[in-house]
Order: C-alpha cells, then structure tokens, then sequence
C-alpha cells in the first residue's frame, strides 16, 4: 500500500510512526494493497487557509481528508477497489493542543487523526449520532488493534 508522507509542519516527529498506522488502518478496513494515499503535515497558517477554502470555517484545524476514487472499505473477505485514496492533512500544532488536554502524546494524537481521515476518505462521517457511533466506534477498534498489536 503505497504511503506517501510529507512533512511542511517544521515539526519533527517519527514519521514512519503514522505511515505503520494508516497501514494498519488500511489493512484492517480491506483496503487494496495497490491503493494510494499522500499524508500532508502542515503548519497553522497552511491548515486555517485549507480549512477555510474547502470547509468555510476560520482557524486552523486538526485533520482534513480530500478522498480521490471515493473508494469504499472491502466487504466480505475481499479488498477495496485498486485507485487512489486521496490526501489527509494534519496539522500537529493543533494535535499537540489536543494532546495535552486529553492527556496523551502527540503521537497519540496524531495516530487518533490519521486514523480519523482515513475512515473520511473511505466514505465514513459523524454528522448524524448514528453516523459519528459507527465511525468513533471503528476508530477506536482500530486503534487499541493496533496498540495490542506494536504497544504503541
């Protein structure tokens, strides 16, 4: 599963540490071996002007996600569609904030986002009660799955 990660945040962080959780994640949701996806990090100033453009809402934010294919989790033992994914932007200024409120790490955080973008690409909201109980529920599947798994 090709990950792209680019890092514009001047943040310093482990990198490969969200390229194992979105693959984990992809894994997890089905996702096409073959299928594509960029992970942008990006200061304050980028994520307000993203936030701003394609959302309507001032002020930075912690995560976007720009699905490409629109394609969808793979159902009954199979994988996803092969294409392209899309794009989730985080911004860890905003993940570091988030972080020491909840008490948790950036990594944590981060971790926390990148998997919460993923399931926005793969079709998946939190707009209505049900919608936000299925895809937090997933989530948080996902991620003790992967903290059983590396101890992270």
């Amino acid at each position: 599963m090709p990950v792209e990660l680019t890092n514009e945040s001047g943040v310093v962080l482990v990198e490969s540490e969200l390229q194992d959780v979105v693959l984990f994640g992809m894994s997890q949701m089905r996702v096409h071996p073959d299928a594509e996806l960029a992970i942008v990090l990006v200061d304050e100033a980028a994520m307000e002007q993203l936030h701003l453009q394609w959302m309507g809402e001032p002020g930075p934010t912690d995560v976007l996600s720009f699905p490409m294919d629109e394609l969808r989790p793979g159902r009954d033992g199979e994988t996803s569609a092969e294409g392209i994914l899309g794009d989730i932007v985080l911004c860890p200024t905003v993940a570091a904030s988030q972080a020491e409120a909840a008490g948790h790490s950036v990594m944590a955080e981060l971790s926390l986002l990148t998997i919460h973008g993923l399931l926005h690409l793969l079709g998946y909201d939190h707009a209505e009660p049900e919608e936000e109980k299925e895809m937090f529920g997933l989530q948080a599947d996902i991620l003790k799955k992967y903290s059983d798994q590396t101890g992270r």
